[in-house]
This record gives C-alpha cells, structure tokens and sequence, in this order.
C-alpha cells in the first residue's frame, strides 16, 4: 500500500475564514486611560501631517491640520475632567 506525503504543516488560513472569525470576535473594550492616550497620539499625527504639508508647500492642507489638532486635545481633557477617569497611584 503506497501512501502519500504527510502534511507537517497545517493550510493557513483563508481569507474567507479570517473575516468570519472577526465577525465573532468580541470587540476589543477601551479603558478611558487608553482612550486618553489614543486622543493625544491623534493630535500629534495632526501635527505632524500639517508640519509635512508645509513642507511640501501645500499651505491651505498644512492649515486645515494645524486647525483640527486641537480638537482632539481638547476632548482628552473633557475625557480626562470625567469622573470615571481614575487617578494615577502615587
């Protein structure tokens, strides 16, 4: 009886089967600290995308940029005056 080669190594998986197991995966939950964090890194990537148009010349991109980074600044300071924002331990 004349058998094949054994496989060692499983498929990996396909496309179609990723996107149906991140359909049943439960969405990851943010603790406020982190959204904190996730507010000011957007408002440097603000920053840092109207430092790199100006570098190019595009002033009106530089400008809408420099006027949109503080937003994100602002609400991680409404986020941060909540009371469900905990205090660093001492």
């Amino acid at each position: 009886m004349l058998l094949g080669p054994i496989q060692t190594s499983p498929d990996p998986w396909t496309a179609a089967q990723m996107r149906d197991l991140r359909s049943v995966a439960p969405e990851p939950r943010q603790t406020p600290r982190g959204r904190h964090a996730q507010l000011l890194q957007i408002a440097a990537a603000r920053r840092l995308r109207c430092a790199e148009r100006a570098g190019v010349g595009r002033s009106e991109d530089a400008g809408y940029w420099k006027a949109v980074a503080p937003t994100a600044v602002f609400k991680a300071a409404e986020l941060r005056a909540g009371e469900d924002f905990a205090a660093l331990p001492c």
